[in-house]
């Protein structure tokens, strides 16, 4: 006997209503969890996560089937994954769904989803979406990144725990150089840093500005932390992933769901948290309860886009009471990578492997099958 279908759910979204589909399919089969309940945890973190989304192009992580024991992501090489990237809008989105056209390495373009309401991140959820991945830039100029992101990824045989020792210096160094950074989990075993930036710099700049400070922290902690692309160089250590920062390279938003049994999400933490949490403390279950108790701390990186006045200062909407605005310069980064290639002849490191060869970019290849290099 075939399966009684479950009547679609409608929630108010706002001014919306947001129709919800098969509300008891199960999502994530060890914890129970439904897509309603996948719906409705975007809505009670629907600050955070608006503000994380808020007029950026953004890639969708759908998983239409939930994440289940060996269910894995479609690859270029293999499309027959149970989940997939969405990078351009589906076709029959709501008319409220905006959406901001975006340039691909390749130089081919796309239409992403662009959220401007909560409303589109329950339709997106509704899809099957779990994870957001939104551009570190604003519909408004797309080829100048507000964000640098850093990327503490651990390497086989590190952890969440490594990462977290190591994120402290990062904020150490941004402190000498008159920045400040908010850190998140990655809901994974990783840690992120975000910084916001005033919007007048490239991809390139904003690369080589990680990079900078990659190398930076790398020469202060050699034996915890590598700047390698390459795998097979990297070690037991913490790898700063400086290409996050490159054209069409983005990283989970606060607040997303990860595809993990568990159903962890990316928080946002205080500094003073970082080395007393663990990843798992953060899921679909727990995260409301926080985000009701501290709120969105990374408000101070939702804050509306900002733009030149005619005298040259950065403005932009007013912030919510008791949340300071901050946009920092790129430049005291850029002198310090300038002085890496004046003093330590430092060039450029290799691009991710979908990009064509880069201006300055050193010889692409895996260091194990290079025929040249020195033995």
């Amino acid at each position: 006997m075939a399966r009684a279908t479950t009547p679609a759910v409608e929630l108010q979204v706002g001014e919306r209503t947001v129709r919800v589909s098969s509300p008891d399919r199960v999502v994530f089969p060890a914890r129970g969890l439904t897509k309603l309940d996948v719906v409705q945890y975007f809505l009670s973190v629907g600050d955070g996560i608006l503000g994380a989304l808020r007029e950026r192009p953004t890639t969708l992580e759908r998983w239409p089937k939930g994440f289940f024991e060996g269910a894995k992501m479609a690859t270029r090489a293999d499309s027959t994954g149970d989940a997939f990237y969405q990078k351009r809008v589906p076709q029959g989105a709501p008319d409220y769904v905006r959406t901001s056209t975006i340039a691909f390495p390749s130089g081919r373009t796309a239409d992403e989803v662009c959220p401007t309401e909560l409303a589109v991140v329950g339709w997106a959820a509704n899809m099957g979406t779990l994870t957001f991945h939104p551009w570190p830039v604003r519909a408004t100029d797309v080829d100048a990144p507000d964000q640098m992101r850093i990327d503490l990824d651990p390497q086989p045989g590190t952890d969440f725990d490594d990462a977290a020792r190591v994120a402290p210096h990062v904020r150490e160094l941004l402190h000498e150089l008159g920045m400040e950074g908010w850190p998140k989990t990655s809901g994974g075993r990783g840690i992120h840093v975000f910084v916001p930036i005033e919007p007048r710099w490239t991809f390139t700049q904003a690369r080589r500005a990680t990079i900078a400070l990659g190398r930076e922290i790398e020469r202060r902690l050699p034996e915890q932390v590598t700047m390698k692309w390459w795998k097979e160089e990297r070690g037991q250590k913490i790898f700063i992933d400086y290409n996050q920062m490159a054209r069409d390279r983005t990283i989970a938003s606060a607040y997303s769901i990860r595809a993990n049994a568990r159903a962890t999400v990316s928080a946002p933490l205080r500094w003073d948290e970082v080395g007393q949490v663990h990843p798992d403390d953060f899921d679909v279950t727990t995260m409301p309860a926080r985000f009701a108790e501290v709120g969105d701390l990374f408000a101070p990186l939702s804050a509306p886009p900002l733009a030149r006045d005619d005298l040259g200062a950065l403005t932009g909407a007013a912030m919510p009471d008791g949340v300071e605005r901050r946009a920092f310069s790129l430049e005291p980064l850029l002198e310090l990578a300038d002085k890496d290639e004046r003093d330590h002849g430092h060039e450029d490191l290799p691009y991710p492997p979908e990009y064509p060869k880069m201006p300055g970019e050193p010889k692409r290849v895996q260091p194990s099958k290079d025929r040249d290099r020195p033995r």
